[in-house]
């Protein structure tokens, strides 16, 4: 089976061009949409609602940097153990804490302008992280990557913890 890349003809790297993705899934769709399979058999019409899902899940992943970065490091033989590697190291750890507090401070004065502070921290670090992890596949270093992909699943956690604070002040 092809995969994700492949299935968009689109080169195996990090950095992916979303017109070219968009363009790409728009075809794939056309190809497949149900709508093609009105009068189609029982089994044509099933395949090619698969192709269709598989496309939308394909699409979904490519368009997502974290996706997609988690994606490359998964086809590289690396696996992020999302679940069991928890593991991080003590500057990040003790970034979050310092966030976490913030957090709590912002909450308890709902004070949107720390929370607006916050959120641009978040922003940042989500774009820095997403530049090493672009190196580090490009590097073929998929164990760090997939350490930063780690690291971003944290990181947008946190940013919906942020998000529902703005939304309980604005509530």
């Amino acid at each position: 089976m092809q995969n994700h890349f492949e299935l968009f003809n689109l080169p195996q790297q990090f950095a992916v061009d979303a017109g070219a993705l968009d363009s790409a899934y728009r075809d794939v769709q056309s190809r497949v949409h149900p709508d093609k399979f009105v009068n189609a058999t029982d089994a044509e019409k099933r395949v090619a609602m698969q192709w269709a899902t598989r496309a939308n899940e394909a699409y979904q992943t490519l368009k997502n940097p974290q996706k997609r970065a988690q994606y490359l490091c998964e086809l590289n033989g690396v696996d992020l153990q999302t679940e069991s590697n928890t593991a991080m190291p003590m500057a990040f750890l003790m970034q979050q804490m310092e966030w976490r507090e913030e957090l709590g401070d912002a909450r308890a004065a709902k004070d949107s302008d720390a929370l607006d502070a916050l959120d641009k921290q978040l922003r940042n670090e989500r774009k820095a992280r997403l530049a090493d992890i672009e190196q580090q596949i490009g590097g073929g270093d998929f164990h760090a990557a997939a350490q930063g992909v780690r690291a971003l699943m944290f990181l947008e956690k946190f940013g919906e913890e942020v998000r529902f604070a703005f939304e309980a002040i604005e509530a």
